[in-house]
């Protein structure tokens, strides 16, 4: 029980951690970073939503929203937002329900099983959840090298280095984290479950036995003492 408690806090805590990860990444602005080396006047994050210009001297930050959600996008930008989505949609409800399944959490105290079974599907919602949000924060990541090895390919000097920025590396982050605390809960918690199906199968087996075992000893001394009662009555009688 003990172990069982432990995998559970640590499960929730990585779950807890890396679908705040997912939800920040998302919706900040600083996937890609474009640093102005010849000059060192701006620095520029480009995000899912929005870009924004910070300059270096004062640090005042402009941004630019992106057009409406139905015009053109680039296949890159639309296909990680989506995706990202996904993964805290996923991650959210994952989260939830190992939260529901806690044992400390007063929620079906009297089954056990049903809090384990809980906890296993917050474990398979959340590896689902890692799949599209370390495949959007990669695939974004890579498209940013080929952009730039496309540029140093082409000898091309534009004068900004691309650099992946600190929204990407959380989105990488609480994709593991999800990866990570799904393992826990799916596997260790399997093996939990099936231990105390196995216990609870063997006390069913045992008081059944008992209350048979009863049921036989009742059946069996119940006609020896209406005999006995039968035969006292009849001595009565002749007397």
């Amino acid at each position: 029980a003990g172990m069982r408690f432990f995998l559970q806090y640590v499960g929730c805590f990585f779950a807890f951690f890396s679908t705040g990860f997912l939800i920040i990444s998302t919706w900040t602005d600083c996937w890609m970073v474009n640093a102005d080396d010849s000059l060192e006047v701006s620095t520029k994050c480009r995000g899912l939503w929005w870009e924004c210009v910070t300059n270096v001297f004062d640090g005042i930050q402009t941004c630019d929203e992106y057009d409406s959600i139905f015009a053109e996008h680039p296949v890159k930008l639309v296909l990680t937002r989506a995706m990202m989505i996904t993964a805290d949609i996923l991650a959210g409800l994952g989260f939830l329900f190992l939260v529901l399944g806690l044992d400390c959490v007063k929620f079906l105290p009297d089954e056990p099983l049903i809090k384990l079974r809980i906890c296993l599907v917050s474990g398979v919602m959340l590896l689902i959840a890692g799949l599209p949000g370390i495949t959007g924060s990669v695939w974004y990541a890579v498209d940013v090298y080929v952009e730039r090895s496309s540029l140093v390919f082409h000898n091309v000097f534009l004068g900004i280095q691309y650099k992946f920025g600190w929204s990407c590396w959380l989105g990488m982050a609480g994709s593991l984290g999800c990866f990570l605390s799904g393992a826990l809960l799916t596997c260790c918690m399997y093996v939990f479950r099936e231990t105390s199906s196995g216990r609870l199968h063997s006390a069913y087996s045992l008081r059944k036995g008992y209350s048979s075992a009863g049921t036989i000893v009742t059946n069996v001394h119940l006609p020896s003492a209406q005999t006995a009662t039968a035969k006292m009555y009849a001595v009565d009688t002749r007397v």
